[in-house]
C-alpha cells in the first residue's frame, strides 16, 4: 500500500508557499503520495472548516497515512486526528511552527482569527492514540510562537523536538524554500 502524506499549510498560506512545493517533490522521489491541499479561506481559518477539509482530503486514515503543518495547519492536524473513528490511527504527523500559545498578534482581526484556536481545548490524549508519533520543529528566532510551546508539545503529546536555527516562522516571505529536517523526519517516521 502506497504510503501518502498531506502538507497542511498555515494561517494566510497556500500550496505553493515556501518549503511546501520542494518536500512535495522530495517526498513523491521517494514513492509517497502528496497532497497539499489549498485550505478553506487561508485568512479567516477557521476550526470547523479547515478540519472538515482536512477530512474529505484524507478519506481513510491508516498508519501509512502521515502528516506534516505548518503553523495553524498543525493545530488542523490535531484536531483533525482527535476526531478519527477508535479503529483508524495515522502514522505520524510532522510540525514546523506549531503553537498553542502566540506571541506579537496585534491587530484585533488577527486577535479574533486566533482566539477560538488558542481557547478551544485539544484532547490530546485522543490525537497522541491516533498518531504514531510527533516531531516538532522550532525556530530558535520565531516572531510568534514562543518557545514555551516546546515543552508544551512534548508535554501533550510526547513529542520529539527539534530546534532550527535563525528560521524565522518557516516561511516563504523569509525565504525558507526548503526544509531538509522535515524531510529527514517524514522519512524516519514513514521507515
Amino acid at each position: 500500500m502506497k504510503k501518502r502524506v498531506f502538507i497542511v499549510h498555515g494561517w494566510g498560506g497556500f500550496p505553493d508557499e515556501g518549503w511546501f512545493p520542494w518536500l512535495s517533490k522530495k517526498l513523491k522521489e521517494k514513492g509517497f503520495v502528496v497532497e497539499v491541499p489549498e485550505m478553506p479561506d487561508t485568512d479567516n481559518p477557521k476550526i470547523e472548516t479547515w478540519t472538515g477539509h482536512l477530512q474529505k482530503i484524507v478519506g481513510n486514515c491508516d498508519e501509512n497515512t502521515f502528516f506534516v503543518g505548518h503553523s495553524i495547519g498543525c493545530q488542523t492536524i490535531m484536531r483533525y486526528l482527535e476526531k478519527l473513528p477508535e479503529n483508524e490511527k495515522a502514522g505520524g504527523a510532522v510540525f514546523a511552527a506549531s503553537w498553542l500559545t502566540l506571541s506579537n498578534i496585534d491587530s484585533e482581526e488577527e486577535r479574533m482569527t486566533s482566539s477560538p484556536w488558542l481557547n478551544t481545548p485539544i484532547d490530546f490524549e485522543k490525537a497522541k492514540k491516533r498518531a504514531g508519533k510527533f516531531i516538532c520543529i522550532f525556530s530558535d528566532d520565531d516572531p510568534y510562537v514562543p518557545m514555551e510551546n516546546m515543552g508544551l508539545f512534548s508535554k501533550k503529546l510526547g513529542a520529539d523536538v527539534i530546534i532550527e536555527k535563525n528560521k524565522g516562522h518557516f516561511s516563504g516571505d523569509e525565504g525558507i524554500m526548503e526544509l531538509p529536517i522535515a524531510l529527514k523526519m517524514v522519512l524516519k517516521l514513514a521507515e
